[in-house]
């Protein structure tokens, strides 16, 4: 053993026996094992809420995914969170996206077959500009709760908003018409003027003869939507030229820009019972066709012009003194061999409804009937005829006017043919210009170069005398003035009032002045002493 030893180090010391080890009898955990317990009962727990609370996932299928992101992008409803997009994947036939959302279990009422979904971005509309607020936030999907019970977990996205949610309050209608103008989704509705629903659907017809509308009204205006109202479209400027001048009507500068529609009762009728939802009604072209008054069964009529139809359409009126009793519908071409001629026949639709609303007293038999047959041949043979008229001077557009000519000639009428063929006559126009043709066979039958001949002799004859007047004639003329004024200058000279004449005249006056006044005075005295013719003056007596 060394000598030296570490004073650190303690002194050697006598072997202690072993202590003894004596197992506990229960098992008591440390307490550093807490913590993680805690930490995984806790995340246990927010798995189980997560899972609890999660709602349907489902699938949504847009155009594209501008905007959106997955983890990042929300689905709101009413600026609600309800859900996030979960994934984005690209279709197969990589026509479209498929954007996986999963929703909260609040909104597990929104996987039904009728909800909507949208993109929300900025946009500028019909009906206004709207997502103006996705600028800094970014973009979101937007939500229309549906009502159906129905469940569903794929849908197909809307590429624009829906102009009418399911919360709106107010009634829907659906509306027929023959085109669809500049009426757009978010058109404008107009009652009176007043902004009171929108158009949110537009569909082309089955037949490809018109198109459906589906409209909103909002309340509390709806209520003015009666089942006797009528549609028209408001769409742009209406400019009319009556008695009272140019008239222009429109409804707002919005109907200019995008179109709109309006509604109203028929004039002096009030609304009538409110409309229910999804009721149809008939969309007219301006508000005089809305206003009319239903015309009834139409008859198929055709009227053979034997003159150019330049100027007519189709379209255009066939009135009777004014009142316009329907439209021409079509315009063609017939040739005749037999006679080598063209006519030109016009098809018109004519609504005797029209005429029988203005007529009084006796009543308008019923079309088809022996009675309106009769009526027809009657007038015919009083001159009823169809005729081609000049509507618009300026445009040189023509219409087709019915009216009774006495003095037309008897034609043969078949009034049961169908469809019903009615005789025509000639305008005035071309009745004149028949007479302009007329005369001018008249005139070319004149010898204007026998007349022109007899008149180049006469002129020739006549510019011989006037030489010989000249010549012969004109001296003597002018001598024959010369003497004249010789004359007249003398008697000038003698009628002066200085002249010698005067003066003398003047003094024979005043000579003749003074004996008729001696004159006087003699037949003065006479007067008064009658006896001095006898006797003599008194004192001339001795």
């Amino acid at each position: 053993m060394n000598s030296t030893q570490d004073p650190a180090t303690p002194p050697d010391m006598p072997d202690a026996p072993d202590p003894g080890i004596e197992p506990r009898r229960g098992w008591l955990p440390s307490l550093v094992w807490v913590v993680p317990l805690i930490a995984a009962l806790v995340g246990i727990g927010l798995v189980v809420k997560s899972v609890t609370e999660r709602g349907p996932q489902i699938t949504i299928s847009f155009n594209n995914a501008e905007g959106l992101e997955p983890g990042k992008t929300q689905v709101k409803y009413k600026d609600v969170m309800i859900g996030a997009v979960k994934a984005i994947t690209l279709s197969k036939d990589h026509s479209h996206v498929e954007v996986t959302v999963q929703l909260s279990k609040q909104a597990e009422d929104f996987a039904v077959k009728d909800t909507r979904f949208w993109v929300v971005r900025p946009r500028i509309g019909a009906s206004g500009v709207s997502g103006i607020g996705t600028l800094l936030s970014g973009a979101y999907i937007g939500v229309d709760a549906g009502r159906s019970k129905e469940t569903y977990d794929t849908f197909v996205g809307l590429e624009a908003p829906p102009p009418v949610t399911a919360d709106q309050k107010g009634h829907r209608f659906t509306l027929h018409g023959d085109s669809l103008g500049s009426i757009d989704i978010g058109s404008p509705i107009f009652y009176r003027r007043v902004q009171v629903g929108q158009v949110y659907g537009l569909s082309l017809d089955k037949d490809g003869k018109g198109v459906t509308m589906q409209v909103f009204v909002a309340a509390p205006y709806d209520q003015y939507v009666g089942t006797n109202s009528r549609w028209w479209h408001a769409s742009g400027v209406n400019v009319r030229l009556d008695s009272n001048g140019f008239v222009v009507n429109t409804q707002s500068v919005t109907s200019i820009l995008v179109g709109g529609l309006s509604f109203r009762a028929p004039p002096g009728q009030a609304p009538g019972p409110q409309a229910a939802d999804y009721t149809s009604f008939r969309l007219a072209s301006d508000e005089a066709d809305a206003m009319r008054a239903p015309d009834g069964p139409p008859m198929r009529a055709v009227m053979k012009f034997n003159q150019s139809l330049r100027g007519l359409s189709v379209g255009a009126a066939v009135d009777f003194r004014g009142i316009v009793l329907g439209q021409v519908t079509d315009i063609g071409v017939d040739y005749d061999p037999q006679t080598r001629s063209f006519t030109m026949p016009v098809t018109i639709e004519l609504y005797p409804d029209r005429l029988k609303r203005r007529a009084h007293g006796t009543p308008v038999p019923e079309l088809g009937t022996a009675e309106s047959q009769q009526l027809l041949r009657q007038l015919v043979e009083r001159g009823l005829r169809g005729q081609l008229r000049t509507g618009n001077l300026l445009t040189g557009q023509l219409y087709v006017a019915l009216d009774v000519f006495p003095k037309a000639a008897p034609v043969r009428f078949d009034a049961t043919r169908d469809p019903l063929e009615l005789p025509t006559i000639p305008n005035s126009l071309d009745a004149l210009q028949t007479q302009v043709a007329e005369i001018a066979k008249k005139l070319e039958r004149v010898p204007f170069d026998q007349i022109g001949a007899n008149l180049n002799n006469s002129l020739k004859n006549a510019d011989k005398l006037f030489a010989q007047l000249s010549t012969e004639v004109m001296p003597q003329a002018r001598d024959t003035l010369a003497a004249a004024r010789q004359t007249f200058s003398s008697a000038e000279a003698t009628l002066k009032q200085d002249s010698p004449m005067q003066s003398d005249m003047h003094q024979a006056l005043q000579e003749l002045t003074r004996t008729l006044q001696s004159l006087n005075a003699l037949a003065d005295y006479l007067e008064r002493h009658p006896e001095s013719l006898v006797r003599g003056k008194t004192g001339d007596q001795p």
